[in-house]
């Protein structure tokens, strides 16, 4: 059985991406948040699929180049953002095609999860990065992960758990990796990072009309965890 194959409902998942309040309304707005002001900023899209945040930093100015692993997902990237578009296939296990310090900020937006060591994709965030540069990932809440999903037998020993993921009439079996809070943090710095800010935030305000059930109950309990980490600078203390 092959997991995480979003060639295989591409469109479907990308039209409910593009509206749907996990998304549109809670996790994209956090991370732009995050972001800031990106005017100038070269960035790079871990896992861009579609190409909603793309498209998003882009808007605010950013030079933005995609990377997903699912070539359909960029094929509808590509026809979002236009040919002359910087994406490019590649698996995020593998090393990144791009050069040491090319990126000013680097987002990996709900992608961190689908890997089992985040050892290696942490080094090369690190080595296309600036320094002060700075990865934003969001990742599944770990809260969620243990008391939601599948049985986790112990918070502190990493594990995956899968479980069949349907858009409409479109099915796919999903894999996930789940880790404590402590072996995230550990992961970020062990790569080189030092950790800014950790964030558990709120739906955007306009979503609580669009979809009150969803916005009550993420108000209430957290979805995902957001991280901002930061390549350190010569002039930073020790």
């Amino acid at each position: 059985m092959q997991t995480n194959d979003y060639d295989s409902f591409a469109e479907a998942y990308a039209a409910e991406n593009e509206s749907n309040f996990v998304n549109a309304r809670y996790e994209r707005p956090a991370v732009l948040a995050l972001a800031g002001d990106v005017s100038g900023h070269r960035i790079l899209d871990a896992g861009c699929g579609a190409g909603p945040l793309t498209a998003a930093l882009r808007e605010r100015g950013a030079t933005v180049t995609g990377l997903d692993i699912s070539a359909e997902m960029i094929a509808l990237a590509r026809r979002r953002l236009g040919d002359d578009a910087d994406l490019y296939v590649g698996d995020l296990s593998d090393p990144l095609p791009f050069g040491d310090a090319s990126f000013d900020d680097v987002t990996a937006s709900l992608v961190l999860h689908y890997l089992e060591d985040w050892a290696p994709t942490l080094r090369e965030f690190r080595r296309v990065l600036r320094p002060g540069g700075r990865l934003i990932a969001s990742v599944d809440h770990p809260i969620v992960a243990y008391t939601f999903r599948q049985p986790w037998p112990n918070y502190f020993t990493p594990d995956s758990y899968t479980f069949t993921w349907t858009i409409g009439s479109h099915s796919a079996p999903m894999k996930f990796w789940r880790k404590s809070l402590g072996a995230m943090t550990e992961a970020f710095t062990d790569a080189g990072f030092r950790l800014s800010i950790i964030s558990e935030p709120q739906p955007e305000p306009a979503a609580r009309e669009l979809f009150p059930d969803d916005f009550e109950r993420q108000s209430s309990s957290p979805g995902f965890l957001f991280f901002v980490v930061e390549v350190p600078t010569l002039t930073d203390p020790a």
